[in-house]
């Protein structure tokens, strides 16, 4: 039985096409490789957002070639599509395959398998011209309790700091009624959430024909009940429309979670970066979503040291953030990338300036997420308990709807379900520790018997 191996580094769109990849390796007879034993083909997902996601995803690729000497090794993902030729010089890399042929690089390496092909190709077109939503030909399940579904690939914004338009292409959308489809076989399927997910979600169906929008495909979902939870990934700060807030706000199927991407507070580096809002917008965003639906967790992406950040610019980001009601920060240093406006910026900041200021900001996105924990310390809420417990404390581990992590000390019963759980306490890592209420206890035992009975 021949064996497999994916490594898969970056974001959520990767994790869902390694997902992908992998569901249509087993439907060709593939199995993945146990850990430490040798694979006959390994699949490393690359990631280049950043300096340090490019050095990492070389050393990914060099591992699963001294992991697997006798193994064919495939490179794919971001840093294959923009640096194939960097690839091309590590020793013992079979394929480098791009964006545009990744939803068939299982037939493009069965077919090489069986042509026994013996030297290295590269399959890397042009994904600036590619205009077609792109689907793998199975629905992916995956490993997650709550499964990753992409619904939209690319970006047209083409921010000063990101290679990723260069990546991933131009915005695309999967059509809505596959989406819907996906979801409803997810559901069929026994899971009760999906997370949305894709490069540039707001923009999904503006490319379709006829044009769509992410409300009317959320609006579509809702009235569907094809699945109980729906979570959405990052949206940019214009495309979060006060239909989408309602939308959420008015439906029960919808997460109480919303992740927008600031990057900076300044005005004046907002413009640098061409992020099209002010701070004040965002300010105003923030709060118009806190005043609609108090319980949700609004996370924010926060980008430091960019070319030209004064102090003074730093601070208006640090004083607007601190000033605003959301639930934790994703802070990222600044990573200069070829090819992008920002790598010929001049005002180059210090490297030891942008760490001392990455730490603060996430000093600060930490008092922020335990402030936000210690406020749910005696309520009840929803939450999914994940198909696998704890490593470290062997205890259930659940996700509630507004992203709050709790741990449970109950029986495996309760994997895959979401039952209601008080927040009792914040355990000695500062973690949410709570308990399973009476009647979904009673509840559980009642369809356990019924099923013991059958």
């Amino acid at each position: 039985m021949p064996k497999y191996t994916i490594t898969t580094l970056g974001c959520k769109v990767n994790q869902y096409e390694s997902e992908a990849i992998a569901r249509e390796l087993e439907t060709s007879g593939w199995y993945p490789a146990q850990k430490d034993k040798p694979a006959d083909l390994c699949i490393v997902n690359t990631c280049t957002v950043t300096q340090k996601a490019s050095m990492q995803s070389r050393q990914a690729v060099r591992q699963s070639i001294r992991a697997n000497p006798k193994a064919r090794i495939v490179v794919t993902g971001c840093y294959a599509q923009t640096a194939a030729e960097e690839i091309k010089k590590i020793n013992g890399v079979h394929d480098i395959i791009g964006h545009a042929q990744k939803h068939k690089i299982v037939s493009i390496v069965l077919s090489q398998k069986k042509n026994k092909i013996p030297h290295p190709i590269s399959v890397c077109s042009n994904v600036l011209e590619g205009h077609q939503f792109q689907q793998f030909s199975e629905t992916v399940y995956g490993t997650r309790t709550r499964p990753f579904l992409k619904i939209q690939d690319g970006c047209d914004s083409f921010c000063t700091y990101c290679i990723v338009p260069f990546a991933r292409g131009p915005s695309r959308s999967m059509p809505l009624a596959d989406v819907l489809e996906n979801i409803k076989l997810l559901g069929k399927a026994g899971y009760h959430e999906v997370v949305l997910t894709g490069i540039h979600l707001g923009n999904y169906g503006l490319d379709l024909d006829p044009k769509t929008s992410l409300y009317e495909l959320l609006s579509a979902i809702d009235e569907s009940n094809l699945i109980k939870r729906v979570r959405l990934s990052s949206i940019e700060p214009l495309e979060l429309t006060d239909d989408i807030i309602g939308c959420v706000a008015e439906s029960r199927r919808f997460c109480r979670h919303f992740h927008i991407p600031l990057q900076s507070g300044d005005d004046g580096i907002l413009k640098k970066m061409h992020r099209p809002y002010t701070g004040s917008y965002f300010r105003d965003l923030v709060f118009k979503i806190n005043e609609r639906l108090p319980d949700a967790a609004i996370g924010v992406d926060v980008l430091v040291g960019f070319p030209g950040e004064a102090d003074a610019a730093f601070v208006n980001t640090y004083n607007l953030i601190q000033d605003l009601p959301v639930a934790y920060l994703h802070v990222f240093p600044f990573s200069s990338r070829a090819d992008t406006v920002a790598s010929k910026l001049a005002d180059k900041i210090p490297s030891d300036v942008i760490k001392a200021r990455g730490q603060r900001m996430r000093n600060l996105g930490a008092d922020y997420r335990l402030r936000f924990y210690n406020g749910f310390i005696g309520q009840t809420l929803e939450v999914l308990i994940e198909e696998t417990r704890d490593k470290k404390s062997g205890l259930l581990k659940g996700i509630s709807s507004n992203y709050i992590p709790v741990f449970i000390d109950a029986s495996d019963d309760y994997m895959n379900h979401i039952v209601q759980v008080t927040v009792e306490k914040l355990d000695a890592n500062k973690r949410p520790y709570g308990t399973i209420c009476a009647n979904d206890i009673i509840n559980s035992k009642h369809n356990l018997n019924c099923a013991q009975h059958q």
